[in-house]
């Protein structure tokens, strides 16, 4: 009996020790992992009878680049609903411009919306991915006495914010980029040189007085 309340005992002690009633995760790789929020990257044209202006070209060139750069999904181009020959050119108009500026087809979505006026603006744009930069000066914080090896509330937080904001495509907080294929063309001379015992390396270009003997032109 005294043994099996010393047990019960030591138990309840360990559990107390290891039960803190706070329910965010421990570390601070995971109270603040880093994460990506959808968003919309989305132009407004104006429809004009004379077609599309010098600054709406501007402007889809500029889509296109921030598309190919950092686009998600499909390339979408909404003109308003209704008869307005105008407002039809210029959606088409906007897919061909998109085209031009290298978009491949298959990857341009022409739709309609439904527009309180059938002049209303064309609309283009596709879905991003923006890294998600907690506030880290709304987090709330513990620097007083504490007693356990759980880390301070808000540690970490300041890091992943700084390593979100740096990152050019957040895309690659997702997963990585996918690889081009190996050059096993390459590797086969490499491999028929070694079994031959012959010398693997590329041959190197002569130097003439430390300097390499060609240079582009």
């Amino acid at each position: 009996m005294r043994a099996l309340l010393l047990a019960v005992a030591a138990t309840s002690v360990l559990a107390a020790c290891g039960s803190t009633g706070v329910d965010y995760p421990v570390t601070p790789l995971a109270r603040y992992s880093m994460r990506v929020e959808p968003g919309l990257d989305r132009i407004a044209l104006a429809v004009h009878d004379e077609g599309l202006s010098a600054n709406q070209q501007a402007a889809i060139n500029d889509l296109a680049d921030r598309y190919m750069a950092t686009g998600v999904g499909e390339v979408r181009i909404e003109g308003p609903s209704g008869e307005d020959p105008a407002a039809a050119r210029q959606t088409w108009a906007v897919r061909s411009a998109l085209q031009a500026a290298g978009l491949p087809a298959d990857r341009i979505v022409v739709a309609s919306y439904a527009a309180p006026d059938p002049r209303a603006p064309v609309l283009a744009g596709f879905e991003t991915v923006r890294a998600a930069i907690p506030n880290c000066a709304a987090e709330p914080r513990a620097m007083g006495n504490r007693y356990s090896n759980e880390s301070s509330l808000g540690l970490g937080c300041a890091i992943n914010a700084n390593l979100a904001a740096q990152i050019a495509d957040p895309r690659d907080i997702v997963g990585h980029r996918p690889t081009s294929p190996a050059d096993s063309g390459r590797a086969a001379v490499v491999f028929d040189n070694y079994r031959k015992g012959e010398v693997t390396s590329a041959p190197q270009e002569p130097l003439v007085e430390g300097r390499i003997a060609q240079a582009v032109e």
